[in-house]
């Protein structure tokens, strides 16, 4: 089969797929094309994908593109990680908006503070979603479009309701069920436990330890453990201040991206993220935590680049990654995050727990897969949310398809009415405003927002945004409503 990677520029995450599609026996004599518009991290990930396969034996082949039709044309899986402009263009357009007096950006909203999960500003990125699907639709009508780059959630909606390819949302954001109970000293295997939401607005509905209700489990870590609490990176913060404190609101854990959600109770300034989120860093958000995963993301690529310069490296032999580390000269949780991704590649036994290939193997007859996906919430799956909305549920894949669990016990009247409801009327509005060219809803959005104080603030923000030299499109697209009009 052929099997596409939009946006294989994406070192950390296509090295994660690499590894995971040489490591899966039933995927031999398949051809993985990797497409990125960046010819120097594309190289870059075609050297190393080449070089794994050859350590390990495998009969796996890589083609590289820059063009997308290419890329596309009579494949059978299209995962799409792509950035439109990459953290260079999200990070002039957050310098816009807090120039403008919007802390960490616009797109920065309540139930939407993770950092590169753009809602408002996004037109270029969703425009490239559409486009993808439209290029499935026409060169590769069969496909799968496993859609992994953010915002999962308004993307996967926007794709589901406009074509008729089939698609699937993807996040590894339920690992933070596996972080709880890790933290409980538990046993997974002894472990029933089930999430239900949105994506990056997932709960903790069920939580059993050995049959029984495992609830009381976390009640007692927190009785006992949680004035020790502290962050080991700024992404750790599953059991922080805020989790605890939506916990106690809204009656079931948040799980992984869904701590970093919340309202403004957590987000208001740099101080009140490190109250919520933990010194030093205030959450992977903050100011102070962004800028620690930047760095993290390009010390990977400093580490792959030396790695691809030097012909002789071994990649699967752990030892000759110890000088490597040591010439990078980092502190030790960063240094700690970066061997942690080397081992997801170095060890041909271990997968990355990306969900990607197992659903592959798993829809291509290769047996049964529980995951975690972003499905539309037929049935409904979701009891009050509408039926054409994505909801982030446990499912059984096979080769007849997608078959989601029954949610059970269902999600507490908070969560759904608090939480779920206001998230989706701003992925709503999003999509309104993209395919309307309606730049009031974006204003809408924006005046609604506590840290505005004037429609001519909200006037400004965009106007500016839209005349980065990147986003004439965008300005076009929303050009007609300029002024009112």
């Amino acid at each position: 089969m052929k099997i596409t990677i939009i946006g294989a520029g994406s070192a950390v995450f296509s090295m994660r797929l690499v590894g995971d599609l040489c490591k899966e026996e039933s995927l031999k004599g398949s051809l993985v094309s990797l497409m990125d518009v960046d010819q120097r991290r594309l190289d870059l990930i075609y050297e190393l994908a080449g070089r794994y396969v050859e350590e390990l034996g495998v009969d796996l082949r890589f083609e590289k593109t820059t063009r997308l039709d290419r890329a596309i044309t009579d494949a059978d899986f299209i995962i799409n990680t792509a950035l439109v402009g990459g953290h260079q263009w999200m990070e002039e357009i957050r310098r816009v908006g807090e120039a403008n007096g919007y802390y960490r950006g616009i797109d920065s909203q309540e139930f939407n503070m993770v950092a590169d999960y753009n809602t408002i500003s996004n037109y270029n990125q969703l425009k490239f979603f559409l486009d993808v699907a439209k290029m499935i639709e026409k060169f590769a009508p069969k496909a799968w479009l496993l859609q992994t780059a953010n915002p999962v959630f308004e993307g996967t909606n926007l794709i589901a309701r406009i074509t008729d390819i089939k698609v699937v949302g993807f996040c590894h954001s339920f690992h933070g069920v596996f972080e709880i109970i890790e933290t409980l000293g538990l046993d997974p295997q002894k472990v029933d436990w089930q999430v239900a939401g949105f994506n990056h607005a997932i709960w903790l509905n069920r939580f059993l330890y050995e049959g029984e209700d495992g609830y009381r489990l976390i009640d007692e870590w927190i009785e006992t453990h949680s004035h020790e609490w502290f962050p080991s990176n700024p992404f750790d913060v599953q059991f922080s201040p805020a989790a605890i404190d939506m916990y106690r609101f809204y009656g079931f854990f948040p799980v992984g991206d869904t701590v970093r959600n919340g309202t403004w109770k957590y987000n208001r300034d740099i101080e009140t993220k490190k109250k919520w989120y933990g010194k030093p860093w205030g959450g992977a958000d903050s100011e102070l935590g962004w800028k620690w995963y930047e760095e993290q993301l390009t010390m990977v690529i400093k580490l792959l680049d030396l790695i691809a310069k030097e012909k002789s490296f071994k990649l699967l032999a752990p030892e000759s990654y110890d000088a490597l580390f040591e010439s990078l000269n980092l502190p030790e949780e960063a240094l700690n995050q970066i061997k942690r991704e080397v081992g997801f590649i170095i060890n041909p036994g271990r997968s990355s727990g990306e969900q990607h290939v197992p659903f592959i193997k798993a829809v291509s007859g290769g047996g049964k897969e529980r995951l975690v996906l972003n499905v539309l919430n037929r049935g409904p799956i979701i009891a009050d949310i509408p039926e054409d909305v994505v909801v982030e549920v446990p499912v059984i894949v096979d080769e007849d398809g997608i078959h989601p669990e029954k949610i059970d016990p269902p999600l507490t009247k908070r969560i759904t009415r608090f939480y779920l409801y206001p998230r989706m009327v701003r992925m709503e509005m999003a999509l309104e405003a993209f395919l309307t060219g309606d730049r009031r809803v974006l204003e809408e959005m924006l005046e609604r927002d506590p840290r505005t104080r004037s429609s001519e603030q909200v006037k400004k923000v965009l106007d500016e945004i839209m005349s980065l030299p990147f986003n004439e499109e965008m300005k076009k697209h929303y050009g007609s409503w300029t002024d009112g009009k």
